[in-house]
């Protein structure tokens, strides 16, 4: 019973310690940088608004594909993606590079940019969670 109530106890001393990690990142801070990583390595295709005008890349701005969980959007980040997607129920098929020359740091805030820019609202992804899904 005592290792039960330990290991228990283990658990969520870890979720809160983690959880106190998630609420000292500066969200604001990491948007502020990701604009610059989305100006330098995004807009070209996806634009300053978050839309391509001519509707030839998948938009960012109100976008549900924005939903996925932070693990499968920083995949695309660092390994690519391509084959038909569907966004905002329009299929998109075109081939995106993988960016995995943009270290974890700007990964995670660039991803933190896109997703609480143009009417979109999502929890702050650190760079943690990117090493960890970096192979």
């Amino acid at each position: 019973m005592t290792r039960i109530f330990v290991s228990i106890l283990s658990i969520v001393t870890l979720v809160l310690a983690g959880s106190a990690f998630l609420q000292d990142y500066d969200l604001a801070k990491s948007i502020e940088r990701g604009k610059d990583v989305y100006t330098a390595n995004c807009i070209d295709c996806h634009m300053a608004g978050g839309i391509d005008p001519q509707g030839q890349y998948p938009p960012l701005a109100k976008s549900d594909y924005l939903q996925k969980s932070a693990d499968s959007l920083i995949k695309v980040i660092l390994h690519g993606q391509s084959g038909v997607v569907l966004v905002n129920g329009k299929k998109y098929d075109d081939q995106m590079l993988g960016e995995d020359f943009l270290n974890d740091a700007q990964i995670a805030d660039v991803l933190n940019y896109i997703r609480n820019s143009w009417d979109n609202k999502f929890p702050v992804i650190i760079p943690q969670q990117v090493a960890a899904l970096r192979k």
